[in-house]
């Protein structure tokens, strides 16, 4: 049976550790290499700094001292940058690196409090320029995979003048490469796009090779189990993406999924005995963790974890030192640029913290070797033997701590003999392996989720407010959830979509009743789909809407369903009437052309309360308002001397934002003026920009690019434009434009861009921090477009505060925004505040001309069923701590032993009590027979 196919970890959960189990005075460095940032042992870990050039590693402990503290200390290791580590599985204290120095060094380590050798116990120097990447073999002790620039060698440390084997040159930078779990194939990728599988014993070409990646951009492989390979690397548009092969046939992956558009590449984790892999992108804040199964699904998320700070390396502390009887299947240690951060993956079970629980954990693989290098060298393929966890199979100690301590303090004092119970091997090989004494003296039940600072319940004695005033303004949608709604409710077979639609252009566009999406079809025609009538849509032709010209960006009336204005590019704005039902045949003849632009229209919006009112923008650098009423153009706006990227109303419907391709953002008062009544800086980039008005219309939310095209969001006061942006926060580098969506009910804004994988979200505050990022929704392949619903389409039952509907190649499938509540029953009022109705008209063009301001009527969403959680009955608190009282009592023994005393008696019962049987009544003596 497959292992894989159960899902005993699909709710695996990270818990990312609190800031005093974080490891402090790490100072990672920015560098540029092709290996590790950082690697873990059961007992240390190394990782990179920025002292001398690189050359330096910092090096702190798994598990904190007895003090509670972590010791950080450095290591002086090469002339020049550390290029790649590598602990050995079978010592780990032993330590393999290389550098741009062109030498590979063996370090054997002891505890970060004593003192570092000053020398590596063994130095290789290959003599073919600057190495790469190092790899300890999983099955051999003293054996090697060393990579160069352009090629793999296989060295055994014993034979230290020239490698085993000089494995083909690769025809560009050699950029990963990994053992297969036996130790009999070593896999490597390459800028060249190929992958190569070779049997270094065999020979010294691949047995076998593919031309398979899509971007020679930072890809990074290992084996994920059996035959499996799994590369993470950039897809032809740059997007990131995981792919999984069939070694024996690499032409073609067998699995992929997206991973979103970042620039940073992403180093994979996997752990052999659960299947689960670890996805972490350089310069991200989120850590997603996958199954990987050997049949279909192939790949499956199971977590998603925001971060607090972005990611610089990961790495997997071995399972010998992961705390079992919590459940911890997994831990990942984050490098940052200031601090290590421990994430602990743990699979919810009862008894949790109790009992060991063999399904989650089969035997793993041990640290004794199965044979030497020459041994392998000469065909050998013996295996490690596997080990249990469980605590009670654990080897003891050799010395308890307070021995080892004062073996500390004696060479901290000036002891020259270095001893085993010091946290030194003594050791005279520099790879021999340890003996069984050597293994780490801590058993993995030993390991508490106390000691390793993992998140726990909050003590009573936490205020809220003190909380707050140390970590500033918290969001109650920090961890929202975006899910695809059930398949029943998608339209699918879509065919023939226009997906080069203007950057201007949201893509497609969306009403209650219906959705409205361009085609890469002759005469520029729209399709018009009911949401009512959702399913597989038919193969033979559909009625369409012909625009005859083709469509550069289309809206619906927000108050009135039927009606779609739709912008071509012969500067002519045509506005189409859909009967009832939806389209029962093609449309022809628009109800409306206006006419006024000289060239082609930019991008066209509804009046957000008067009726009938439509703006546009155009390469004539105009802005125009259309009165649909009159059918006729009311106002003329100038002042832009580039591309207009951008458009949006204020929420009261006075002012009208723009922002231009010349670096402005302008503010209009089209009723008052022609002229922008303010004008700002706007984003530095020229690729496209958006804007929105947020926080109750006081500020304005621009989306664009800086000068290093990294996606950026910039914050302005309504109120002063001229002052620039008052606060921005960076998103990631991509192409496309974010589009924002904003809710100003719960002050969210879902970002995200055509193409695009990632949805971002973020609530915003009109003071400092601004912006409050939220847990991020991927959806499983690159869409076409976002667009979202009326705030009365939300199911307030599941806590949606949020419905959108997503447009891939061949579906479009809604996307409800969910916030995580316990109490679903109750109507969440905190969440949803009395909202505006949007669907509905304030006032007329006409009116709104004349000068005349409306503003939308509001309605409860609460079901008449539903009573409000701020009135729910309030639940009677249970204690789940003894009160301090009984902890600062100080009783002496022999109040102790009396009180013991005294519960065994009350147990037993008192021995002055009369027995049962003195109460029962006898006979008198002379009714005894004689």
């Amino acid at each position: 049976m497959n292992r894989f196919k159960t899902s005993k970890f699909k709710n695996t959960t990270p818990k990312i550790a609190k800031k005093d189990g974080w490891i402090n005075n790490v100072r990672a460095g920015s560098l540029s290499c092709q290996g590790s940032h950082i690697k873990a042992s059961a007992k240390l870990v190394a990782f990179n700094t920025e002292q001398a050039g690189g050359g330096m590693l910092g090096l702190s402990s798994v598990k904190p001292g007895s003090d509670g503290e972590w010791t950080v200390t450095q290591i002086s290791c090469h002339s020049d940058l550390v290029t790649d580590m590598d602990f050995s599985p079978f010592d780990e204290c032993l330590l393999a690196t290389c550098s741009g120095d062109e030498t590979v060094k063996l370090w054997r380590l002891c505890d970060p409090e004593l003192q570092q050798p000053s020398a590596p116990q063994l130095t290789l120097r290959p003599g073919q320029g600057r190495l790469e990447l190092v790899l300890f073999h999983p099955t051999s002790s003293g054996l090697l995979a060393v990579g160069n620039t352009k090629s793999p060698m296989i060295w055994d440390t014993s034979r230290q003048d020239t490698p085993l084997a000089v494995l083909e040159q690769h025809g560009d930078q050699l950029q990963s490469m990994c053992w297969k779990q036996d130790g009999s194939l070593l896999a490597s990728s390459c800028k060249d796009k190929m992958l190569r599988v070779f049997d270094p014993r065999a020979q010294l070409t691949p047995v076998q090779s593919a031309k398979s990646l899509q971007n020679n951009k930072d890809s990074r492989i290992l084996w994920a189990k059996d035959d499996l390979l799994l590369t993470t690397g950039f897809d032809m548009m740059r997007s990131r993406e995981v792919r999984l092969w069939d070694s024996r046939k690499l032409s073609s992956s067998v699995s992929s999924a997206s991973l979103g558009t970042s620039s940073g590449m992403v180093i994979p984790l996997f752990d052999d005995d659960t299947g689960l892999l670890i996805l972490a992108g350089m310069g991200d804040t989120v850590v997603d963790c996958f199954e990987v199964s050997a049949s279909e699904p192939f790949l499956s998320q199971v977590s998603h974890c925001l971060t607090d700070t972005s990611t610089r390396g990961v790495a997997m502390v071995p399972k010998v030192a992961l705390d079992v009887l919590s459940c911890e299947v997994m831990r990942v240690l984050q490098l940052t640029d200031s601090c290590i951060v421990p994430i602990s993956y743990q699979v919810p079970r009862k008894h949790s913290g109790q009992e060991f629980h063999e399904d989650l954990y089969p035997d793993t693989v041990g640290t004794t070797p199965a044979m030497s290098a020459d041994e392998w060298w000469k065909g050998g393929n013996k295996q490690v033997e596997k080990v249990s966890l469980h605590p009670d199979k654990q080897p003891k100690q050799k010395a308890p701590p307070a021995k080892q301590m004062a073996a500390k303090k004696e060479l901290a004092s000036g002891g020259s003999k270095e001893d085993p119970a010091r946290g030194c091997s003594t050791s005279s090989s520099p790879l021999s392996t340890p003996s069984s004494s050597a293994v780490p003296s801590r058993s993995p039940s030993s390991t508490s989720g106390l000691s390793s600072g993992f998140l726990h319940s909050p003590s009573p004695s936490q205020s809220a407010k003190a909380i707050q005033s140390m970590m500033g303004p918290t969001s109650k949608f920090r961890h929202i959830q975006g899910a695809v709604m059930h398949r029943d409710t998608h339209i699918t077979n879509l065919r023939g979509l226009n997906l080069t639609t203007p950057g201007e252009c949201d893509g497609f566009c969306v009403n209650r009743q219906r959705v409205a999406v361009p085609l890469a079809i002759s005469g520029g025609q729209i399709g018009i789909f009911e949401r009512s009538q959702p399913g597989r849509l038919p193969e033979t032709a559909l009625s369409t809407i012909q625009n005859s010209v083709n469509v550069v960006d289309l809206s619906w009336d927000p108050f009135d369903t039927h009606r779609l204005a739709v912008a071509g590019d012969d500067a002519k704005i045509r506005v189409w009437q859909v009967p009832e039902g939806g389209l029962k045949e093609t449309l022809t003849e628009p109800e409306v052309i206006l006419q006024g632009h000289t060239e082609k229209i930019y991008s066209i919006k509804f009046h957000p309360l008067a009726s009938g009112l439509l703006v546009s923008s155009s390469y004539d650098l105009t802005v125009r308002l259309w009165n649909l009423e009159s059918r006729e153009q009311v106002k003329l706006l100038t002042g832009h001397q580039d591309q207009v990227f951008g458009m949006a109303w204020s929420p009261d419907g006075k002012l009208l934002a723009t922002v231009c391709k010349d670096g402005k953002v302008r503010i209009y008062d089209p009723r008052k003026s022609t002229a922008p009544v303010q004008e700002g800086p706007g984003p530095e980039g020229q690729r496209g920009a958006r804007a929105v008005w947020v926080c109750e219309g006081k500020y304005l939310l621009v989306s664009g690019f800086d000068s290093r095209s990294e996606r950026v969001l910039y914050l302005y006061s309504a109120e002063s434009l001229s002052s620039g942006a008052i606060a921005s926060t960076s998103i990631d580098i991509s192409p496309s434009t974010l589009i924002p969506f904003y809710d100003p009910d719960t002050s969210v804004v879902i970002l995200t861009a055509k193409g695009d994988t990632r949805v971002h979200i973020y609530e915003m505050f009109p003071e400092d921090p601004y912006f409050i990022e939220c847990s991020s929704f991927n959806s499983p392949e690159p869409h076409k477009g976002l667009a979202f619903l009326p705030k009365s389409e939300c199911n307030v039952r599941d806590v949606e505060i949020a419905v959108g509907l997503l447009l891939t190649k061949t579906t479009i499938e809604p996307v409800a925004f969910r916030v995580p509540r316990v109490k679903k029953e109750f109507f969440q009022d905190d969440v949803y505040t009395d909202t505006a109705i949007c669907w509905e008209p304030a006032l007329t063009a006409s009116a709104w001309l004349s000068g005349s301001n409306g503003q939308h009527k509001k309605i409860s969403l609460k079901p008449k069923d539903m009573t409000p959680v701020s009135e729910a009955p309030k639940e009677a608190p249970v204690r789940k701590y003894l009160p301090s009282s009984v902890y600062l009592e100080e009783k002496t023994d022999e109040q102790k032993k009396d009180e013991l005393l005294s519960a065994m008696v009350a147990k037993l019962g008192n021995m002055d009590d009369p027995l049962p049987q003195e109460s029962f009544e006898g006979v008198d003596e002379d009714e005894w027979d004689d």
